[in-house]
């Protein structure tokens, strides 16, 4: 699985680096742009998601901890 990871991000990586040389300055800074602003929504949904499953896994332990139902 990994090296399928790396694989695909190796070649995502080439064809970026391929397109910058190719379609100019102003382009490549676009694409800079483009995945910077994808990094930082991946980065916020990934703090979200986390502290909720972190929310979830604390209620049920407390519930599986207490002598009552919950």
């Amino acid at each position: 699985m990994f090296m399928r990871a790396y694989t695909a991000v190796s070649a995502w990586s080439a064809e970026f680096k391929r397109r910058a040389v190719e379609e100019g300055g102003a382009t490549a800074v676009e694409y800079a742009l483009m995945v910077a602003l994808i990094a930082v929504v991946i980065i916020a949904a990934v703090a979200f998601v986390g502290r909720g499953a972190s929310n979830q896994f604390h209620s049920v332990g407390t519930c599986l901890n207490a002598t009552t139902a919950c």
